[in-house]
């Protein structure tokens, strides 16, 4: 995403119109206009001004992407009683279709065994709960399958 599109979202995100934020950093609509579509940048003090404004950091301004912003609020919000409702496999099978179908091929209970045993592993050399130890076998998965993947 570029930076002018990043402070584009980041001002949408937070209500404001281009006039808002020219009324507030002492600039010219046209010159907020001309950062949102990267036509000129603004300088490291107006930028500063813009992370306060819109209340997120200056890495966060720069690199503002809305989606992930967005999911992290959510995730934030999220009580336990509501993520104990969320059917996860459901949610994540509208994006992936495999995760909808792969029930009737694979020999879930083989992997299942071998992943209890990781996880019963994880809890005892390192007394990790089991939820603990469920999100470090996750993210070493996925770390595994990305450095694959880049490969």
């Amino acid at each position: 995403m570029s930076l002018g599109n990043s402070l584009f979202q980041a001002r949408k995100k937070c209500g404001l119109s281009q006039e808002d934020v020219a009324d507030k950093l002492g600039v010219s609509r046209q010159t907020v206009s001309k950062w949102e579509t990267d036509e000129t940048v603004p300088d490291i003090r107006q930028s500063k001004k813009m992370a306060v404004l819109y209340h997120v950091s200056l890495d966060e301004l720069i690199d503002f992407d809305i989606d992930f912003k967005e999911i992290q609020d959510a995730i934030a919000k999220t009580s336990e009683e509501v993520e104990e409702k969320i059917n996860w496999t459901n949610a994540w099978g509208k994006k992936y279709p495999i995760l909808l179908q792969y029930q009737a091929n694979v020999n879930i209970p083989n992997y299942a065994h071998r992943i209890n045993v990781m996880l019963d592993e994880l809890k005892q050399e390192y007394n990790f709960s089991e939820q603990d130890a469920m999100l470090v076998l996750k993210d070493i998965l996925y770390n595994v399958w990305k450095n694959r993947k880049n490969k």
